[in-house]
């Protein structure tokens, strides 16, 4: 299993659509994508602006292809960029103590 964390930083004053265009289109494009165990966004209390999206994937190959690598991206971004200041950062980690 492999936990990918993407860092997003969005449009001051565009958070609440921000948030209702991932529970209303990211999430399922997500979520229902084969190898993704779960996915979860995550709004700062410090930085409103800021996001984290946390997800869990089969391994790191599954995101890649059949998330990334599928129409679907497209379609998470189409649903989301509009909101988005800068790309997002987004890193694939293990879990330490399961090696």
């Amino acid at each position: 299993m492999v936990t990918e964390i993407a860092i997003i930083d969005v449009l001051v004053g565009h958070e609440a659509a921000f948030a209702a265009a991932f529970r209303d289109t990211g999430y399922e494009l997500l979520a229902t994508t084969p190898g993704c165990i779960s996915a979860k966004m995550y709004q700062s209390g410090e930085n409103p602006s800021r996001f984290i999206g946390v997800n869990e994937w089969e391994s790191e190959q599954a995101h890649l292809e059949n998330f990334r690598g599928s129409d679907r991206y497209t379609k998470y971004g189409e649903a989301l960029r509009a909101h988005v200041a800068a790309a997002p950062v987004v890193e694939h980690f293990t879990n330490i103590m399961s090696m």
